[in-house]
């Protein structure tokens, strides 16, 4: 009867790991990120001049594979704070995840239209929507059950990092609407300061 006791016990633990969370969440990306290779079409003539015309496709491509892969590095960091897949977890995560699903979208979409204002535009309000719900998804797996809380100056970085490119992603949107092109030196330039997750000289 104790062993068997014990295995109910071992298993209510298990369920509450985070870890079946952050392994679903990888198969999401995964998924994310084999639509967006297969938005990629090649040109019907087999020439080089065909494919440099591809140029937006390609742009559009490379930023939001790079975003993918800072999105993802960035959210198996905070999952390391996590210690149980509370309810609210679950849900900050979902939302994360829905608004990483809509890259493909956007992307084929400024790819088709060669980088056209309107495309642009929702395309930096996704990438907005993601940084909210990265921020979110921040507050559930660090601020309310994190293993060890942060100090007072990372939360700092923390808050100054999320509105500075929140801010730029908005920022992106505006100017997109007459400079489409600029816009997507925003979002690059916004990229970068999330190449690195943590915001302390700990690993």
């Amino acid at each position: 009867m104790l062993p068997y006791a014990g295995e109910v016990l071992a298993m209510a633990d298990a369920s509450k790991s985070p870890e079946r969370l952050l392994f679903f969440s990888d198969g999401v990306f995964a998924i994310v990120i084999t639509l967006l290779v297969l938005e990629l079409r090649p040109p019907h003539e087999a020439t080089f001049a065909a494919l440099i015309q591809l140029w937006p496709s390609g742009l559009a491509y490379a930023v939001s594979y790079l975003f993918l892969a800072i999105v993802w590095v960035n959210h198996h960091h905070v999952f390391r704070y996590s210690t149980e897949a509370s309810r609210s977890l679950i849900w900050a995560n979902f939302g994360h995840l829905f608004s990483v699903s809509l890259v493909p979208f956007t992307t084929a979409w400024i790819a088709d239209s060669e980088l056209a204002p309107v495309p642009v535009v929702l395309y930096a309000v996704v990438f907005a929507f993601i940084n909210i719900t990265y921020v979110m998804l921040c507050r559930e797996a660090i601020d309310r059950q994190g293993v060890r809380k942060l100090s007072a100056s990372e939360r700092k970085v923390m808050r100054i990092r999320s509105m500075a490119t929140l801010s730029t992603f908005v920022l992106a949107a505006l100017v997109a609407v007459r400079l489409p092109m600029v816009a997507m030196v925003l979002i690059c330039t916004c990229l970068a300061i999330y190449l690195r997750p943590s915001v302390s000289n700990r690993p």
